[in-house]
C-alpha cells in the first residue's frame, strides 16, 4: 500500500531553510518563462458567501508534482483563524502515487516573500537603505525577514491597519519605525512594499520618486491593493504573464494592459531580457501568486524531511 509523508507547520517551519529560497525560486521561475513548467490556471470554487476555495495544479520536469488547495476566508480573524488554510498535496511523477501531505500555510507564507525578496534583489538599487513595509500580519513578518537578508538596511518603516500589528511586527527589528503617515514613508523609501488584503490601493502613483522598487504581493478581487496607475507607468515585472488574466488566474492590478507589457522573472534570470536599466527607472513587482512557487518550495521541504527521517508516515 503506497504511503505518504505528513507533514504539519511547525515541522516544517524547521525544516525550510529562508536561505534555500532564492535558489529554488529562482529555478521555479526560470522554469516558467523556459516553458518547462505545466501550471494551469488556478480554479476557483465560492463557498456560498464565506470564503473561497482556489486550487493550484503544477508540474516542472525531475520534481514531485504538487497541487496546493488554500481556503480564503476574510473574516476568519474574527474567529482567531488565519484568513488563509490550505493543503499541499505531492505526487510521484512516474506512479501519480501521493508521496507528501503538507500543511500549505508556511510554505505559501515564505514563497510568497521569498519571490517578492528575489524581485527586489533583482530590481532594486543596490544601495537601498530605506524599507517600507504595509501589513502587518503574516505576509508583513515574512517580508521583514527575508528582505532583511538581502539588504544592509538602516530604516524599516511599518503600517498597518491595526496599528497593533504593525507594533509587534517592529518589535522583531530595532530598525523598525511605526508610521501613521503612509505618503511621507513612501516618499523617503527606497522599497515599498504592500502585504495587505487591501481592496482599495494603499499608495499612489504620484508618490513615488525615481529610482524606488514598489513590490504588491496581495490578491483580493475584485479589489486591489496597488493602484493600477504605478502597474500600467512603470517597469513592471511578474512571475508569469497568466497575472494580466482575469482573475481567479491574474490580478485586478493588470485587467486591460499589454502582456507584453511585463516582464516575467524568469526571463532576466534567464538573461534574456534586462531588469531595472537605469537608477532613476521605478520598478514594479505585481505577484499573483503562482503555483510553481508552492511546487519548488514544497519539494525542497520534502526532500529535507527525508533526510532528517522528519514528520510520519502514513497509509494511503
Amino acid at each position: 500500500m503506497p504511503e505518504a509523508l505528513l507533514l504539519g507547520r511547525e515541522e516544517i517551519a524547521g525544516l525550510l531553510d529562508p536561505a534555500l529560497l532564492p535558489e529554488v525560486l529562482a529555478e521555479g521561475f526560470r522554469a516558467i518563462s523556459a516553458g518547462t513548467a505545466v501550471a494551469p490556471a488556478r480554479g476557483d470554487l465560492a463557498v456560498g458567501g464565506a470564503g473561497h476555495l482556489l486550487t493550484m495544479p503544477a508540474f516542472v520536469p525531475g520534481q514531485q508534482f504538487s497541487t496546493k488547495l488554500v481556503s480564503i476566508f476574510h473574516d476568519n480573524a474574527e474567529r482567531g483563524l488565519p484568513s488563509h488554510l490550505g493543503l499541499i498535496v505531492l505526487m510521484d511523477p512516474e506512479t501519480g502515487a501521493v508521496s507528501a501531505l503538507m500543511d500549505a500555510r508556511h510554505i505559501t507564507a515564505m514563497r510568497t516573500a521569498g519571490a517578492a525578496a528575489l524581485a527586489a534583489t533583482l530590481l532594486s538599487r543596490p544601495d537601498s537603505r530605506v524599507l517600507t513595509i504595509l501589513g502587518g500580519g503574516v505576509q508583513g513578518e515574512a517580508h521583514l525577514d527575508l528582505l532583511s537578508r538581502q539588504f544592509a538596511l538602516e530604516t524599516i518603516f511599518v503600517g498597518s491597519r491595526n496599528r497593533a500589528s504593525a507594533e509587534a511586527l517592529a518589535t522583531r527589528d530595532p530598525r523598525c519605525v511605526v508610521i501613521d503617515d503612509v505618503e511621507a514613508a513612501v516618499r523617503g523609501s527606497d522599497i515599498v512594499c504592500l502585504c495587505t488584503s487591501a481592496t482599495e490601493p494603499l499608495i499612489r502613483n504620484a508618490w513615488l520618486k525615481p529610482g524606488q522598487h514598489v513590490s504588491s504581493v496581495g490578491w483580493a478581487p475584485p479589489g486591489c491593493e496597488l493602484d493600477p496607475a504605478i502597474a500600467a507607468e512603470h517597469a513592471l515585472f511578474v512571475e508569469a504573464r497568466m497575472a494580466f488574466a482575469p482573475p481567479p488566474a491574474g490580478c485586478v492590478e493588470l485587467a486591460g494592459l499589454d502582456p507584453d507589457r511585463g516582464t516575467e522573472l524568469g526571463e532576466v534570470l534567464l538573461g534574456r531580457k534586462p531588469g531595472r536599466q537605469t537608477p532613476g527607472q521605478i520598478t514594479v513587482y505585481k505577484a499573483m501568486g503562482h503555483a510553481i512557487e508552492d511546487l519548488v518550495v514544497a519539494n525542497l521541504v520534502y526532500r529535507t524531511a527525508r533526510e532528517r527521517a522528519a514528520g510520519r508516515t502514513i497509509a494511503i
